[in-house]
């Protein structure tokens, strides 16, 4: 899809717009400290927290792609003040939220809130002059947004306050984006209509966002689990949730290589590769032993180095199938589906308390993911890869 790039915008505009939609995606890096302390709690039931999980998800994509058919691009300021105080009321009103079906259909809501804002968010990058790096920007920004947070919610807000106080604090940083809003671009210039292609769907097309979606399905699951799994493994509350923006951390390290890296490495050994990563430090997770947190932790964190490495060759593998570039903008959306898959399958194999079976789901969407990638390894012509903004 060809864009008009807006280059009249000024370095504060755009970072604004880009602090909006890293305030917006700071939920889904905690999820598993702040659903963790609701089970712990016993607010969720440990089967219900990957649905929940899984319906925040899908409802923040929903609100992008609500945003993109819906809303006028010319009134994004006033639609992101909205946004911002719908989603910081709804995580106040989780606080009041009892049981599965409530925290359910209270963190979907919040999820279309926090959609939009990510929808004017991407609004602005692909309106650069260089909506690719601007876009690599934004990926970075957020995941290390997502590390600092999981790190005070551990060490400062949760030991004083609870899952509470952690939802009170999303609340207030959700009525941040009301201020960025004046500061950002008051409107969003139309884009250019999609040009013509040859595409056509079909088993090779498919198949590279099948790939997709299995390996974020691998993701997903394990990433929703990894509190109870650390504890399970022998950390106590505080070094679980230390844990997670640990890994949080070492995404933001294989993300930086992958940006590297991804021009100079052949893109299906590559993702085979990362799904065999993926299987055996799930595996693995699996088969320690209580108290063996050291190894856990190790696993963890080749975990995280793993998923933002492997990103960037989603593109790559979808443009060997669709050279024009049409598939590519497809993928996404198979990665957000994925994401949110994974978790909800895991909910239907959790009982009661235990969920030591979660990793050898991942696992085995890890396999099939790379299973899947062999069976379209016959080279095709492909341009040069370039990234979505």
């Amino acid at each position: 899809m060809s864009s008009s790039h807006d280059v009249k915008m000024s370095a504060a505009q755009v970072v604004s717009a880009l602090a909006v939609g890293t305030i917006a995606v700071l939920m889904v890096g905690v999820q598993p400290i702040l659903l963790g302390e609701l089970v712990e709690a016993r607010q969720v039931s440990l089967e219900g927290v990957g649905i929940v999980a899984m319906a925040e998800i899908i409802m923040l994509g929903l609100g992008v792609v609500l945003g993109d058919a819906l809303l006028p691009g010319a009134r994004l300021r006033s639609i992101t003040f909205v946004a911002g105080v719908c989603a910081a009321g709804l995580d106040l009103l989780t606080l009041l939220a009892t049981g599965d079906g409530a925290l359910t259909g209270v963190r979907a809501a919040a999820g279309l809130a926090e959609g939009v804002l990510i929808w004017g968010t991407t609004g602005v990058v692909v309106r650069t002059a260089n909506p690719a790096r601007v876009g690599g920007i934004f990926f970075v920004a957020q995941t290390l947004a997502q590390a600092l947070l999981g790190v005070v919610l551990a060490h400062a807000i949760i030991p004083h306050w609870g899952w509470r106080g952690g939802f009170v604090a999303l609340g207030l940083l959700a009525l941040l984006p009301c201020l960025l809003a004046f500061v950002q671009p008051a409107r969003l210039s139309p884009l250019a209509p999609p040009a013509v292609s040859g595409f056509r769907w079909s088993a090779a097309t498919l198949q590279p966002l099948a790939v997709v979606f299995l390996q974020l399905a691998t993701l997903g699951s394990f990433w929703a689990y990894l509190e109870p799994l650390g504890k399970a493994a022998g950390f106590d509350a505080r070094s679980a949730q230390t844990l997670v923006a640990a890994v949080l951390a070492m995404q933001v390290v294989g993300g930086s290589l992958a940006a590297l890296a991804v021009r100079r490495l052949p893109v299906v050994s590559t993702l085979v590769a990362c799904s065999v990563l993926l299987a055996i430090v799930t595996t693995a997770a699996h088969q320690l032993p209580s108290g063996n947190t050291r190894d856990f932790a190790l696993a963890c964190a080749l975990f995280g180095f793993v998923w933002l490495f492997m990103l960037p060759f989603h593109i790559g593998l979808a443009f060997r199938a669709d050279p024009s570039g049409r598939l590519a903008g497809l993928v996404p959306a198979a990665q957000l589906l994925g994401s949110a898959f994974g978790p909800l399958t895991a909910s239907f194999i959790v009982e009661g308390e235990n969920a030591s079976a979660v990793p050898l789901l991942s696992a085995g969407f890890a396999l099939a993911a790379a299973a899947l990638v062999l069976v379209g390894r016959a080279p095709r012509s492909a341009p040069a890869l370039r990234s979505l903004p």
